[in-house]
């Protein structure tokens, strides 16, 4: 994002702060008064941007890449990795519940209050019109996530205002089927009134082409596959307009800071960092190690179960069998091939790391893109300055012997994707605010949307070329479905199906979208519960619970007891 936006962002950061009542009526002068704001189209962009800050808020999206640990693709341990929710231990009084619902209906109030106040402000049609469709799609966004996570939610819209009406927010839960249609309307107006690109200076807002994608996204999650194919193949095809989507030519660098702003990112939270300019996301927080600039704790990390889904470079399904016998039967041959021995950091045995090296070239190469595999090295931080270090499976590795330590003493993979290298160049100085966007939408993943879709409409040969295109990426060209070999045949909706999971699985991890997949598929009870998590050696690290009240959140406790016109959800009397 460029320090424009970010001037904007800091600037209103407490003018629509919603954790409590707030009152934009405030003296002394140094607090923003609604008799001096609500004047200027530069008083309106600053207001936008304080609905746009609160996406990145921990229990909103600032934590998003976590939600994998929730599904099939990710693990964790504590409070910040969502263990209470793939533990099955939470409540209706669970931080991870009551901070979701409280945090994102934050961000609808802030749009409700930017949509009340600028439609009467006396600034051009152009820019109200920009601003209020802008405040509606990150309106419909919150909203498509508090349906999500909670179902059918109190609907309100700009007729309320928080300062007169707070203690007064009684309505009752909506349908899911009221709320998708009051995110729809939404969507409608925000396509017409966003602009289809903003100038250099206003990157990050959201545009025309966004508003599609999260429309058709909404269409998708509720089955209604012609729709969602009519927008996707908008932006895909660019059917009315020129929008420019482009899948950026390295996989890798989408998630750092040379290509975060590239033609992919469709929406994205934007991130900046710097000396003095903390306003990035905790990647390197929660998803670096030790040996991370900060020293950090690595508190989500990929399952084993990810990294044995990546295809060997023919497209062939990887099986350990094929390299090391009896790898998948025996505990002490996952040992043999992972563990090493080592004094202060001298190492004093190792495995067959060069075997193991080759293993991992003969992978897909998103692999070694996204996953931190043993014995391969990172850039990383140690005594103040940058340090090569080695992943070594080994107990008592420390980053001052030039080693990643895995702060949970598990052996485990380890993100490579969003977790900085070194101090970029200065532009790290705080491990809760790395500098990369995040993707709340990019091309490959309507891409792979768009594929569903077709798919279940039964034109396999159209979903083929959507998904294909994502395997075809520069940096990835892993062989296309259906191009020649036996196993890469593709013959049936059932087949195609188990391909898109697959793909969004590789292609999306640490992007937060397999726990809602795996929901909206009628899947996550069948491959999450009971499922016990294991280690690079094959120990048990902790059992996965998922039953069917768990494909929806409990309303929040004190909600219910506050307003109680409001009903709970199945299972969670």
């Amino acid at each position: 994002m460029k320090r424009t936006i970010i001037k904007y962002l800091f600037l209103f950061a407490g003018v629509l702060s919603l954790n409590s009542c707030y009152d934009l009526d405030t003296a002394p002068y140094e607090q923003i008064s609604s008799s001096t704001f609500w004047k200027t189209e530069e008083h309106a962009k600053q207001a936008i941007m304080g609905v746009y800050r609160q996406a990145k808020q921990q229990y909103v999206f600032g934590t998003a890449f976590m939600f994998d640990n929730m599904g099939d693709i990710g693990i964790g341990y504590d409070a910040q990795s969502y263990q209470e929710a793939f533990l099955g231990s939470y409540n209706d009084r669970s931080v991870i519940v009551v901070n979701h619902w409280k945090m994102t209906y934050d961000g609808v109030q802030r749009a409700n209050t930017v949509i009340r106040n600028v439609a009467t402000m006396t600034i051009s049609e152009e820019v109200k019109t920009q601003v209020i469709a802008e405040a509606k799609f990150m309106r419909a966004l919150y909203y498509f996530h508090l349906l999500d996570f909670f179902g059918g939610v109190p609907l309100y819209d700009e007729s309320v205002d928080l300062n007169a009406d707070f203690n007064n927010l009684l309505n009752l839960r909506s349908s899911e089927d009221d709320v998708r249609a009051f995110i729809l309307k939404d969507l409608d107006a925000a396509i017409q009134g966003l602009p289809v690109s903003w100038s250099t200076d206003n990157y990050g807002r959201a545009t025309k082409g966004a508003a599609y994608a999260l429309r058709g996204k909404v269409y998708l999650y509720h089955k209604e596959w012609q729709k969602a194919v009519a927008d996707f193949e908008e932006i895909v095809y660019n059917k009315t307009n020129s929008y420019g989507y482009q899948l950026y030519d390295n996989y890798a660098d989408l998630f750092n800071q040379k290509g975060h702003a590239s033609s992919e990112m469709i929406f994205a939270i934007q991130n900046k960092g710097g000396v003095g300019i903390d306003n990035g996301m905790p990647f390197a927080f929660y998803i670096g190690t030790r040996s991370t600039y900060g020293s950090c704790w690595n508190n989500g990390m990929p399952s084993a179960a990810l990294a044995d889904m990546y295809e060997l470079k023919d497209g062939k399904k990887f099986n350990w069998n094929d390299f090391i016998p009896r790898f998948n039967e025996d505990n002490a041959v996952k040992s043999k091939a992972f563990l090493a021995t080592h004094t202060n950091g001298v190492l004093t045995s190792v495995p067959d790391t060069a075997l193991l090296a080759s293993i991992y070239a003969k992978r897909d190469p998103r692999m070694l893109q996204t996953l931190i595999v043993p014995y391969s090295t990172y850039l990383g931080w140690n005594a103040n300055k940058e340090r090569q270090m080695l992943f070594v499976v080994a107990p008592g590795t420390n980053e001052n012997f030039g080693q990643i330590r895995n702060n949970k003493g598990w052996y485990t993979y380890l993100w490579r994707k969003f977790v900085p290298e070194g101090d970029l160049n200065g532009e790290l100085t705080n491990r809760e605010h790395t500098p990369f966007n995040f993707p709340i939408i990019r091309l490959a993943d309507v891409l792979l949307m768009l594929s569903e879709a077709y798919n279940e409409l039964g034109q396999l040969d159209k979903a083929v070329v959507e998904l294909n295109k994502v395997r075809q990426r520069s940096s990835t060209n892993m062989p296309a479905l259906n191009s020649g070999s036996e196993w890469l045949k593709v013959t049936t909706k059932e087949e195609m199906f188990e391909r898109i999971m697959h793909e969004r699985a590789v292609e999306l991890a640490c992007e937060g979208h397999r726990f809602s997949d795996l929901k909206r598929w009628g899947l996550a009870k069948s491959m999450l519960n009971n499922v016990v998590e294991k280690s690079l050696i094959g120990a048990n690290l902790y059992t996965r619970k998922f039953d069917d009240r768990d494909y929806l959140w409990p309303i929040p406790g004190q909600e219910i007891e506050t307003n109680d016109l409001l009903t709970q959800n199945p299972g969670w009397y």
